[in-house]
């Protein structure tokens, strides 16, 4: 029996599953409220358990097939489909359709939509590393995420389009970009900006915006969430309020604390020590995943365990930005502790996949020490 879960699962992290079930954890003790119903928390317990299951799951396969086939590209091509579809036939939730609602439970595309960009960008630099410096390349992995960060910007979700951006601009500058390339970038990225102030981002987005110039300007109005955040934060002090004390949250004056400011609801009960061990946590999590990155036994694997960070970290910053009032509000969830099954579960689904990666690796050798010498259980 031993064997069997040293052979299924020998890409198994201890280290990296108990950091964020510690965090997943964190997420559920602050959406708890003694005052209220806890429909959130309730709903929150099964995803939990469904994105574990997930998790074991996936780490079992040889993802070998992602980089030998042409599996990701027509999974590519699905999510587009899905991204078109959710625009006509989407659930409409505060003036933007994001996601499918079946009743028992909604997916957000954009969630898949990030975990299928990572494997068709780390499969496209992969093959052509040694060429990744020339600027074609740039364009076309850029164009591969232009679309799917056009049709969520139109939904719109500005949020998430930003986070497809930081996947590609990242994902970029590991395969070896150019640092004349990254300056062409961000002009393109500038030009891109003003266009899609002017035609694109719609006038709530432009006063989020403008608000983050000047967040007092508006306290009642466009700068109310980022105020309140703020103060949620602060409130918090050393120690904190204590679990399920956290007025601001608890009594509504945060609005959405269990998705959007869920990082301020924390920060509130649990204090600045809590945010020291809720960073450390985070702080493990991307030090794991970028030692399983080094540990890969092709590009592919790298760049995939890479992007999978690059993913991760973005949502944090952004979203630890926005509830201490130096972003623009857009509407991010932070990984493992925001309300949501798409979210957590395809978090949870991207760790196992780095896993398995390099558990296969461990599974050949361990298979080549049995033939040749001594067991190794690196």
């Amino acid at each position: 029996m031993r064997s069997i879960w040293r052979t299924l699962f020998s890409g198994f992290d201890g280290i990296l599953f108990g950091a964020i079930m510690c965090l997943t954890i964190f997420g559920l003790v602050t959406m708890y409220s003694p005052v209220e119903d806890n429909i959130y928390f309730n709903r929150q317990i099964i995803w939990v358990f469904l994105a574990v299951v997930v998790f074991f799951l996936a780490i079992i396969p040889n993802y070998r097939f992602l980089r030998t086939g042409n599996i990701i590209f027509y999974s590519y091509l699905f999510i587009i489909l899905l991204l078109i579809l959710v625009l006509f036939f989407g659930e409409m939730t505060l003036g933007a359709r994001q996601r499918f609602d079946f009743g028992f439970f909604s997916l957000q595309v954009s969630d898949p939509a990030k975990l299928i960009l990572i494997a068709l960008l780390a499969k496209y630099f992969a093959k052509r590393h040694e060429l990744i410096s020339d600027f074609k390349h740039i364009l076309v992995s850029g164009f591969y995420v232009l679309v799917v960060f056009g049709l969520i910007l139109i939904q719109p979700d500005f949020g998430s389009a930003m986070i497809i951006f930081a996947i590609w601009f990242g994902m970029v500058l590991v395969a070896g970009i150019r640092f004349r390339h990254v300056a062409v970038v961000f002009l393109l990225g500038m030009v891109a900006l003003g266009g899609m102030w002017q035609f694109v981002f719609q006038e709530y987005q432009k006063e989020r915006i403008m608000t983050f110039v000047d967040p007092l300007s508006d306290i009642q109005g466009s700068g109310y969430n980022a105020y309140q955040s703020t103060v949620t934060v602060g409130s918090g002090q050393i120690l904190g309020k204590g679990i399920g004390y956290g007025t601001q949250s608890k009594f509504l004056y945060l609005p959405e604390y269990e998705t959007d400011f869920i990082f301020a609801a924390f920060a509130e009960e649990w204090g600045l020590v809590g945010v020291v061990v809720l960073f450390t946590l985070f702080g493990v999590v991307f030090w794991r995943l970028l030692y399983h990155a080094t540990m890969g036994v092709s590009n592919f694997e790298k760049l995939f365990a890479t992007g999978v960070v690059i993913m991760l970290l973005a949502h944090f910053f952004v979203h630890v930005g926005i509830n201490i009032g130096v972003l623009p509000v857009t509407g991010t969830t932070v990984p493992f502790l925001s309300y949501g099954g798409s979210h957590l579960i395809i978090e949870f689904l991207a760790i196992a996949m780095v896993l398995g990666m390099r558990g296969h690796i461990n599974y050949q050798r361990l298979a080549k020490n049995q033939t040749s010498g001594p067991l190794n259980f690196d």
